[in-house]
């Protein structure tokens, strides 16, 4: 079986657990193309994002899930980890992704982000420092 084949599975097999399911994400994905998706995702209570809405484009490579999914904001965001095009910094999308990750895990893990920035590892590092020096008024 050829390994893009074996990604079809995997996706399919993803998509249907999280469709099958009462999921936090609501999921979705071109009829025409089986490794795009889109996710919503509620931004958390508690944070600046709650009652938002956001919309994250979902592409699969064709040797999934050996290699991760490209995760991109539709939904403008202001976020130290979140660049203007939407661009995530995320270290299980980089260097740290491993074939036992999911999709739903994925989006679990950038709904922490939302609740708990990373401004040390920031990807627009004006924002990465504007919240540092929120955070040190704060306290």
């Amino acid at each position: 079986m050829s390994i893009e084949k074996k990604a079809m599975q995997r996706i399919e097999k993803e998509f249907k657990d999280m469709t099958s399911k009462d999921s936090l994400y609501s999921i979705g994905r071109d009829s025409n193309n089986l490794f795009k998706w889109n996710a919503m995702i509620q931004g958390p209570e508690g944070t600046p994002y709650a009652g938002g809405m956001f919309s994250i484009d979902i592409k699969f490579p064709k040797n999934y899930p050996f290699t991760a999914p490209k995760f991109t904001f539709k939904t403008q965001i202001y976020h130290p980890n979140i660049n203007s095009e939407g661009s995530i910094c995320l270290n299980i999308l980089k260097d740290k992704w491993s074939p036992p990750l999911t999709v739903e895990k994925v989006l679990l893990s950038m709904t922490s982000l939302l609740v708990d920035p990373n401004p040390d590892d920031p990807l627009v590092g004006e924002i990465g420092e504007s919240k540092f020096e929120l955070s040190i008024l704060v306290n």
